[in-house]
C-alpha cells in the first residue's frame, strides 16, 4: 500500500509555513522532516506516523486515538501511529503536526 497522498497534501499545507522542513520517501511513506529529524509521516500503512517525546508516549497512547508504533514486533516508544479516520478533520491532524513538529524541533539539527 502506497501512502495516502492527499493526507500528504494536507500535513504538507499544514507545514507549509515552517523553516526548515524537508520531505523524504521512506519505508513506503512520505515523511515530513524539522532539521533532519522526522517529525510525522504519512505511512505506507495508512494513517500517520507521530514522533514525540518518549515520556509521553504512554500518556497519549491512554488519552488519544494514537497507538504504539511498532517495527518488527517491537513497540517504539516515541513513535505513534494513528488511524486515518482519526485525523480527518484538520484541527486533529493540525494538533499531531504541531505536537510531532514541535518535538522534531527540539532535537539537535542532523
Amino acid at each position: 500500500m502506497a501512502y495516502d497522498e492527499e493526507l500528504a497534501d494536507r500535513i504538507r499545507a499544514l507545514l507549509d509555513d515552517r523553516d526548515g522542513v524537508t520531505e523524504k520517501k521512506m519505508f513506503g511513506g512520505l515523511g515530513f522532516m524539522i532539521g533532519g529529524n522526522m517529525a510525522i509521516a504519512a505511512s505506507g500503512q495508512g494513517g500517520i506516523l507521530v514522533r514525540v517525546d518518549p515520556e509521553e508516549s504512554d500518556e497519549l497512547v491512554a488519552t488519544t486515538p494514537a497507538e504504539p508504533m511498532e517495527m518488527r514486533g517491537r513497540q517504539m516508544a516515541g513513535w505513534l501511529r494513528i488511524d486515518t479516520g482519526d485525523v480527518t478533520d484538520d484541527g486533529a491532524l493540525g494538533d499531531w503536526v504541531e505536537r510531532g513538529t514541535a518535538y522534531a524541533a527540539s532535537l539537535p539539527p542532523k
